[in-house]
């Protein structure tokens, strides 16, 4: 099994090779690609020194089963032929092919099924929010379908990369020091404030971020569901929190909501409000799962639910979600 990790220097191409370590992917060969100003850089994968190689359009790829790819929309539909050109599965991180009808969308604990058909090789690793929203989901739409969601999400400062992360942490010295706060990963200060605003705005009042969480969801669950989303940036480090609201076409009970949250596949239930036990991104980073409390009903709607739910956006929003792709395609002899 030949791997290649396109992007290996950015914060999921590290988490990358972090879960390919801890959960012993089968690897023969791991292979490491950047850009100009990564090439030439080494990284220790299983006490071997691998060297970042420049991506070029060349035959590089040549024998390489299984490509994740996080190295931005650009670059992905820059070289993807390249990519796939001899055969390698291109998992990618990017916005790129989401939402061509000819690259499956996945998320495995919801439509594992769909990466068996990829015409042209891709497959698509939803937006952060979406895939932790719908792994959620996807246990209550088993009990009733669900009609609409109403969301807000309040999304981490690693969401906008390891750079972003430590201009909040600037920003904090720098506010605590009297200084100006340097602003150039986010539209105004993060540090001490809220940011109504991730990514940038649509004609429709709603930013692209929000737009994906709309277009994704229905495409990974095969649904006709509504979603409304309000993205909000807050100045936490890491793993990325969502206030949900749906509305279901029958009742469900917050303890038929509990019950099949405990038992779904990638999800932990944390609710025991009352001790103060609910999830929170400061004790959640560097986790897998997508973990669930403040379930309750919807005071205004008999079908409707109400709960809160955090997750790690680089692990199980990047990384471990396309790492899990690859694991099913090799369980289903569907790869190599």
């Amino acid at each position: 099994m030949r791997v290649a990790i396109v992007g290996a220097s950015g914060a999921v191409g590290q988490e990358f090779l972090r879960i390919l370590a801890q959960r012993e992917f089968p690897i023969d060969e791991l292979l490491l690609f950047g850009s100009s100003r990564s090439a030439g850089t080494t990284y220790t994968f299983r006490g071997k020194e691998i060297k970042v190689q420049l991506l070029q359009d060349n035959d590089d790829f040549k024998g390489v089963d299984i490509a994740f790819v996080s190295a931005g929309g650009g670059t992905s539909q820059q070289f993807a032929q390249t990519i796939t050109r001899h055969g390698a599965v291109m998992i990618d991180n990017s916005s790129a092919f989401r939402m061509d009808k000819d690259v499956p969308l996945v998320v495995p604990e919801v439509n594992p099924e769909d990466a068996l058909t990829r015409p042209r090789g891709i497959i698509a690793n939803p937006n952060c929010t979406t895939i932790m929203m719908v792994v959620a989901l996807a246990a209550i739409e088993r009990l009733s379908h669900i009609k609409r969601i109403h969301i807000a999400s309040y999304q981490s400062a690693s969401g906008a990369g390891a750079a972003a992360m430590a201009e909040l942490e600037q920003q904090y010295r720098e506010v605590l020091d009297g200084k100006p706060a340097t602003i150039s990963k986010f539209p105004h200060q993060l540090a001490y404030n809220v940011i109504p605003q991730v990514d940038v705005f649509t004609d429709n009042g709603y930013t692209k971020e929000e737009m994906k969480m709309f277009n994704e969801t229905q495409k990974i669950m095969h649904s006709d569901v509504l979603t409304s989303a309000t993205c909000v940036r807050v100045p936490s480090l890491r793993s990325h929190s969502e206030s949900i609201w749906i509305e279901t076409a029958e009742p469900i009970t917050p303890a038929q909501a509990r019950e099949a949250f405990s038992t779904a596949q990638g999800v932990t239930l944390m609710d025991n409000p009352s001790e103060g036990i609910y999830p929170m991104p400061l004790h959640l980073a560097g986790k897998d799962d997508v973990y669930v409390g403040r379930i309750r009903a919807d005071l205004s709607n008999p079908c409707g639910l109400s709960f809160w739910l955090v997750s790690d956006q680089i692990r199980k929003g990047a990384a471990l979600n396309a790492v899990q792709i690859a694991e099913y395609l090799i369980q289903q002899g569907n790869v190599g």
